[in-house]
């Protein structure tokens, strides 16, 4: 894996290959399949958990008034869906004990 600071998806494919076994190429595939299947039931509106790991949230935001920080002109803000994602408590705590 890359020391840099960043998992990508290449370290998640090479991470397969090497503890599992799978192909190269193989292990490509599959990080892709995963990432699709995620990426899918989110566009569907559906929140996505992965157990000792975390969710990922969708909330509908409302439209507000915001400002403009230079100016200080009120501007409207849209309504919009933004994505969150809540780490488990399991990982909360493997966060905590490595720093």
């Amino acid at each position: 894996m890359s020391n840099v600071g960043t998992l990508t998806r290449a370290d998640l494919a090479e991470a397969l290959h090497r503890q599992v076994g799978l192909s190269r190429a193989d292990s490509g595939k599959l990080v892709e399949q995963i990432l699709h299947e995620m990426c899918y039931a989110l566009s569907e509106g559906e929140n996505v958990k992965i157990s000792g790991f975390g969710t990922f949230v969708l909330r509908d935001k409302g439209e507000r008034v915001g400002r403009n920080p230079k100016t200080g002109i009120e501007v409207p803000i849209e309504p919009r869906r933004v994505l969150t994602f809540r780490a488990s408590q399991m990982m909360r705590e493997r966060i905590s004990a490595a720093g």
